[in-house]
């Protein structure tokens, strides 16, 4: 039964995918009205989160923030279905790597890769990747609740050779990668909201807010290059991600200092464009505990 209602949805999801762009971004016009003015879609969550962290910014650019937000989240949303058929050429029209010989050039030195974004545009178009890097591009990824869902979204991420790998296994495959002699990047999405019993917590868009630690530890103890990317968009429905290099070695950094720059860099990201980010995740959800400690260096 499970399998004839994943065929339905996804044959379903498949066919809506084929309508044109101009036709979806149409209907993104539509939902955005429905999911602001008449649904109120996380409404309260997003002016909350908006307004906490820019506690400077008078109500009217919070409106206009908002009401951003969401137009670029009604984009988003059929992109992501046009995802599950768009071919790799088209995808990658859409979805331009501006300085991929970053990559090459850590092939070159023997170095595998942290790779790391937050929720900033449209982070699900990277699916692209592995057509930029001769490294083995796994994607570390949370079971979603639905498993029909779940199954779809497993497809679409890993179409063009990407491979998905639940969080508790990826340093295992990482070291099998290691054992293989072969070359691989981890990307994370490094913004992810952890369980609540978090130890690491500190200072991010004026609200104490805890992360995963896991490219810190990973990349420390792999001696791995941290690389960031920085996805822009350049207009509707087109996107181009820049490259940083921020440590060509982890081994030997101080504690915290890998985790610390790619926060920092993540919200340098979204102060530059606020609209951007996945303002109705409900990221600031949880207080931090009194016996844990915050680290602001």
């Amino acid at each position: 039964m499970k399998s004839i209602s994943y065929n339905l949805l996804f044959g379903f999801t498949w066919l809506v995918s084929l309508i044109p762009y101009w036709i979806l971004y149409r209907f993104s016009d539509f939902l955005y009205l429905v999911i602001y003015y008449i649904a109120h879609y996380r409404k309260k969550a997003v002016f909350r989160n908006l307004r906490t962290s820019f506690p400077e910014k008078p109500e009217e650019e919070i409106a206009r923030l908002a009401r951003a937000f969401y137009r670029h989240f009604s984009d988003f949303l059929v992109e992501i279905v046009k995802c599950i058929s768009i071919s790799r050429k088209n995808l990658e029209k859409r979805m331009k790597l501006v300085n991929p010989e970053i990559f090459e050039e850590l092939a070159s030195d023997r170095k595998s890769i942290a790779l790391v974004t937050g929720h900033y545009n449209n982070w699900e178009m990277m699916s692209v990747l592995p057509g930029y890097m001769s490294h083995k591009c796994m994607i570390i990824y949370r079971p979603l609740n639905n498993k029909l869902m779940n199954r779809i979204s497993l497809y679409m991420r890993s179409r063009f050779g990407t491979v998905m790998v639940p969080m508790e296994n990826v340093y295992r495959e990482a070291l099998k990668c290691r054992a293989e002699n072969r070359l691989f990047s981890i990307w994370f999405l490094a913004d992810q909201r952890p369980p609540r019993n978090s130890k690491f917590w500190t200072l991010f868009l004026n609200h104490e807010t805890a992360f995963f630690e896991g490219v810190e530890k990973i990349s420390r103890k792999l001696d791995l290059a941290v690389v960031f990317m920085d996805i822009k968009k350049v207009r509707r429905g087109f996107y181009e991600a820049h490259l940083e290099k921020l440590f060509d070695s982890t081994a030997h950094t101080l504690e915290n200092e890998v985790l610390l720059t790619c926060i920092r860099k993540i919200e340098e990201e979204i102060m530059l464009k606020p609209e951007f980010w996945l303002w109705s995740h409900k990221r600031f959800k949880h207080s931090r505990p009194e016996c844990v400690k915050l680290t602001t260096a």
